[in-house]
């Protein structure tokens, strides 16, 4: 006796070289994981379940992966937009009040916005992660975890542009000893969704020996490092300035280049840093939606994809994306690359929805346990609403539709069933395990008290930003 069948849907499995299209198929689910899938009238005369779902003009399909996501800032919101400097002019004159208090607050509301759109992995990089993960535990969702280390001050809003960082290695270490906390803590908690990783958050961030220190622990606890590489010209100048290299080429150096490395951006990689990199074994993580907002480039996917399939996609934070939400992820991957090179072919629906499954799956080191439908892996599914107008009709022949549809067309408030781990987690798009409205109540006046704080030293600013304000263009 199976726990769930889901039937009557277009399933989408993502196994094999595509997406694996089942046109009438059901889904049958025994606890947390996935018993059989296949033809509805196979599957409903061979199983029996304490409870039927009814996918009729649905889709079912594998949960969305967001392979890189800061949800601990979800609190600085469109505060950073339309600037030079992101980082510098945008987000740390803000980020420096925000209080542990409202990272908490502010990622239980960023974790809902991406679960009620599909996205039941997060691969969430930020501090206080020790606090920040209750609100993956307390929500039921698939969470890859990290601290973020590094050796900067809390303060940094004074540092010019292009002066080189000052590194306190008490910081590193204080940091870096919260991951381990973390990792010992945490990782196989919650029935085994919730795992750990070590989180450098760049090159060009910590020292050397912090570096080499990581990477030690990396292979002590046999995980992954989720680390920010070549993520801007800011960063390019820092590395070439104290070592006199590139990011990727001093990497290489340090033996950080191989299976355990997810590389996030790649924003100012050249085309070889780009293969060396992907030859390595390391995977790449792309933000397309915030690396094209915060320095309108389009990182080099392409050319890693020239050379491995370990590609991802994330949706990175809030005040530089504005959005974490996967359906927008995978379209503005889509769009920007066809723009990029001049050419409707690249970059084809099926491919960018494998970048947000199973091929995302692979990347962060979870593909034998989620990213596709198939007998054995962890139930993680969404069924998505085809009755929604964006979404009609749905074709099956002679050139099935439903793929191009839920790149292009859909929004992500189209889902409207969340299963993790063989629970329901969202249904009829109500979330059930945490209230929505208390949650978000909190966010906005954790938010207020944050925008008090901060107004003092805004008003000081030269930014694009402050300038937009005082101009009154905002």
């Amino acid at each position: 006796m199976l726990d769930i069948i889901i039937y009557n849907g277009t399933v989408i499995t993502m196994e094999g070289e595509g997406v694996g299209a089942i046109p009438n198929g059901a889904v049958g689910i025994k606890g947390n994981l996935i018993e059989v899938v296949g033809e509805t009238s196979e599957v409903l005369k061979d199983y029996k379940a304490h409870r039927y779902v009814d996918a009729h003009r649905k889709v079912v399909m594998p949960g969305l992966i967001d392979a890189h996501i800061h949800s601990g800032i979800a609190l600085l919101r469109g505060l950073s937009q339309d600037t030079d400097n992101w980082m510098e002019k945008g987000l740390w004159p803000f980020h420096k009040v925000l209080t542990h208090e409202d990272r908490v607050a502010g990622s239980l509301v960023n974790i809902i916005e991406g679960l009620k759109a599909g996205t039941t992995t997060f691969c969430d990089y930020d501090d206080p992660m020790r606090e920040i993960v209750k609100n993956h535990a307390m929500l039921g969702t698939r969470a890859r975890v990290t601290e973020m280390v590094n050796e900067l001050p809390d303060d940094l809003s004074d540092v010019k542009v292009g002066e080189l960082y000052t590194f306190d290695p008490a910081i590193g270490q204080r940091k870096l000893k919260e991951n381990i906390a973390l990792l010992e803590e945490w990782h196989g908690k919650e029935n085994g969704r919730i795992t750990c990783l070590l989180g450098p958050q760049g090159p060009d961030m910590m020292s050397k020996e912090l570096l080499l220190e990581v990477k030690e622990l990396a292979n002590k606890y046999d995980t992954n490092i989720h680390m920010h590489v070549a993520q801007g010209d800011r960063e390019i100048n820092q590395m070439v300035k104290r070592y006199g290299k590139r990011s990727i080429q001093f990497l290489e150096e340090l033996n950080y280049l191989d299976e355990r490395l997810m590389a996030v951006h790649l924003t100012e990689a050249t085309r070889e840093e780009t293969h060396v990199l992907g030859r390595s074994g390391a995977a790449m993580i792309l933000c397309s939606g915030s690396i094209g907002i915060i320095d309108g480039i389009v990182p080099p996917a392409a050319e890693f994809l020239e050379v491995s399939n370990r590609l991802a996609l994330g949706s990175d934070q809030a005040p530089g994306n504005n959005c974490n939400n996967m359906f927008n992820e995978m379209k503005f991957t889509a769009i920007l690359n066809k723009c990029k090179v001049k050419d409707p072919r690249v970059f084809p629906s099926w491919k960018v929805l494998r970048m947000a499954t199973i091929d995302s799956a692979k990347a962060i080191g979870l593909g034998h346990e989620i990213g596709s439908l198939r007998k054995g892996k962890k139930a993680d599914v969404i069924i998505v609403d085809f009755d929604s107008p964006n979404l009609v009709p749905i074709i099956q022949e002679p050139i099935r539709n439903i793929i191009p549809n839920l790149i292009y067309s859909a929004k992500g408030s189209e889902v409207e069933t969340v299963i993790i781990d063989g629970q329901f987690v969202m249904e009829n798009r109500v979330v059930l395990t945490v209230n929505e409205k208390q949650a978000v109540r909190k966010a906005h006046e954790a938010a207020a008290e944050l925008a008090e704080r901060a107004k003092a030293s805004f008003h000081k600013m030269d930014t694009p930003i402050a300038n937009m304000m005082k101009d009154g263009y905002l």
